[in-house]
């Protein structure tokens, strides 16, 4: 089966992470990490606080990006008398459920769709939050489903321009597909205590079997780190994999460069297609507009080739096809999949 339909990684993974994974001594196993008397959490956080420039403190380590998300949730919803929290009206349909795991009230404030791609109102994210004033303000960038992102500007803007004691929190799980650009993140943590900034080796890095997530955060959270920090450290043998995978960018690009082939190929193939739009995105994923009543005959004719896609069904998003970029050869196949079942069900005068 070809799964192309919760994001994943269709690429071989790095020959460094092979390697890292073929010489892995298995003693290493035998004892806990000696980080930890050093008062750092992991050789991850060491090497990530060297990449992007952050004092290790406030570097997180989690079980995936879903780890760190999930630990701040808790942590800040369960805190005082607060308990809301603000996303985003298409999302993730897990910040509503670990939100709701520690009794927390979720409100949401809306994307809209211009053109061929889908926004943030920077303005009314501010609105939003200083009216509901809720205790955490959740920002993905680039966002998953709608493939949409914020500049580093923009964050900067809202940051600015809501209460200090709003905790935000920007999941960037799919960063890195398009823009190279990580300065950003060391000034903004660095000033804003209030932010917290979560990442992953799930996407651009392809190893979400790994379960390795990293994140950033503004000072003075001595708390929550001890909350969320492993005492006896981190599984020895993902470390290993994870600092192989951070050392080899230059094979996660040429992916990327890859992926962006096959965004142009929906694009050329469909996006002209009656009843058909393919909006932009900055994530290993694209959405696409599609006319529903194809749906029932693109679902078996999948299935026939084997592979597998999204349908959404989330409110305002029913029409909508969420499609994993994986390689050249999967993409062609989907790609015409969907145009011969389309073409069919216009052909017979259903459209």
């Amino acid at each position: 089966m070809n799964f192309l339909d919760r994001n994943e990684f269709n690429f071989r993974p790095s020959e460094k992470v092979v390697e890292a994974i073929r010489n892995f001594v298995p003693e290493t196993l035998c004892f806990y990490t000696r980080i930890y008397d050093e008062g750092k959490k992991s050789v991850v956080s060491v090497k990530l606080s060297e990449i992007y420039n952050v004092p290790e403190k406030q570097v997180l380590i989690g079980y995936g990006g879903e780890d760190i998300l999930k630990n701040a949730v808790h942590y800040y919803l369960m805190k005082g008398e607060k308990k809301s929290i603000l996303i985003p009206q298409f999302s993730w349909w897990y910040y509503n459920r670990i939100a709701g795991e520690c009794g927390g009230e979720t409100y949401m404030y809306p994307l809209y769709e211009k053109e061929d791609t889908f926004t943030y109102d920077v303005d009314e994210v501010i609105e939003y939050t200083n009216r509901i004033k809720p205790r955490m303000l959740l920002l993905a960038s680039p966002n998953n489903p709608t493939g949409n992102c914020l500049t580093p500007e923009e964050i900067g803007r809202i940051m600015e321009n809501i209460p200090a004691d709003t905790m935000v929190l920007i999941d960037e799980a799919y960063a890195s597909f398009i823009s190279i650009d990580t300065g950003y993140i060391a000034p903004l943590v660095n000033k804003y205590r209030n932010l917290i900034i979560s990442r992953t080796l799930s996407k651009f890095y392809g190893l979400p079997g790994l379960r390795m997530g990293f994140g950033f955060m503004g000072v003075g959270h001595e708390n929550f780190l001890s909350y969320s920090n492993k005492y006896l450290g981190y599984n020895r043998f993902s470390e290993a994999v994870a600092l192989a995978a951070l050392e080899s960018d230059e094979h996660y690009r040429r992916v990327a460069d890859e992926m962006e082939q096959g965004r142009q190929i929906f694009k050329s193939v469909l996006g002209n297609m009656p009843g058909f739009k393919v909006y932009k995105s900055v994530a290993n994923f694209i959405l696409i507009k599609y006319p529903v009543g194809i749906k029932e005959a693109l679902e078996i004719a999948l299935e026939e080739r084997k592979y597998k896609i999204k349908f959404m069904t989330d409110k305002g998003l029913e029409s909508c096809l969420r499609i994993t970029l994986g390689r050249k050869d999967q993409i062609q196949v989907v790609v015409d999949t969907i145009k011969r079942v389309a073409e069919n069900f216009y052909l017979n005068g259903q459209g």
